[in-house]
């Protein structure tokens, strides 16, 4: 008996597996669902925006972001998750993310916020140039720039190596004539996710929150390839500094007076 009352219980396993499997991929391809998914995360990250007050040494979100109006803020990837939830609305704000079934949620989630979203596929970036999708994104963003709206994106390459600007941003900026702002934001308590590529980085609720822009940095639009990869070396010190300078202003191991 007990033999047969197992085997009833891994049939009825079965069948409960093979029925989510039916299910499954219709409710996370649903708008619904994806809309939800994306209303949560927003709400997560105005919890965490609300209960982690600014850091002594911290630049204020919205003055950083207006004053640096009609510029390209770069992030490094994994670090860019909460950026949204601290860019004001009156600052007309534009940012590329793939077409992608996966990416459909990260791009709800920043419509929410009020940034505009540029939807290109994107083959991989070689080594100085963009291609296929990446071309498009690359000419939407440069249109949002002409009409007077800042572009954020990140600075390194997808599965890439983390934390190395690509050649993207740099084109960008040649391309446009305006500058890159390097810009990170953390809060004193989070979760480095230390398995993925990028460490992506969760911020938690009720600790403190730091914000820096950096410096602009100028891409000439006669730059050659050797002043373009200049930039680019400039570009990867910058943000790299501005990440350990916002972590340690949130840990209370900084200050503004740090910077230089």
């Amino acid at each position: 008996m007990t033999d047969e009352a197992d085997q009833r219980e891994a049939r009825k396993d079965r069948r409960a597996k093979s029925l989510w499997r039916r299910i499954r991929q219709p409710i996370k391809d649903s708008h619904f669902f994806k809309n939800f998914v994306a209303s949560v995360a927003v709400a997560y990250v105005r919890l965490v925006r609300l209960t982690n007050p600014m850091a002594k040494g911290s630049d204020d979100p919205s003055d950083g972001f207006i004053r640096n109006a009609n510029s390209i803020f770069g992030l490094w990837h994994g670090q860019h998750l909460f950026m949204p939830g601290y860019h004001p609305r009156r600052d007309p704000m534009a940012t590329m993310i793939s077409r992608s079934a996966d990416a459909e949620i990260n791009a709800l989630y920043v419509a929410k916020f009020g940034v505009t979203v540029i939807r290109a596929s994107g083959g991989r970036e070689r080594e100085k140039t963009v291609e296929k999708g990446g071309v498009r994104g690359l000419i939407a963003m440069k249109k949002a720039l002409d009409s007077g709206m800042s572009v954020t994106t990140v600075a390194d390459i997808p599965s890439g190596t983390p934390r190395e600007a690509g050649m993207g941003i740099i084109t960008l900026a040649k391309l446009s004539g305006r500058p890159i702002i390097p810009a990170a934001v953390t809060t004193s308590r989070r979760k480095v996710l230390e398995r993925t590529w990028d460490k992506t980085t969760v911020n938690l609720p009720f600790g403190r929150s730091a914000i820096l822009f950096g410096e602009p940095i100028h891409v000439p639009r006669d730059a050659d390839d050797a002043a373009m990869e200049a930039k680019r070396l400039e570009l990867t010190r910058a943000l790299n500094g501005v990440f350990e300078r916002v972590q340690a202003i949130a840990d209370g191991r900084a200050t503004a007076g740090d910077r230089a």
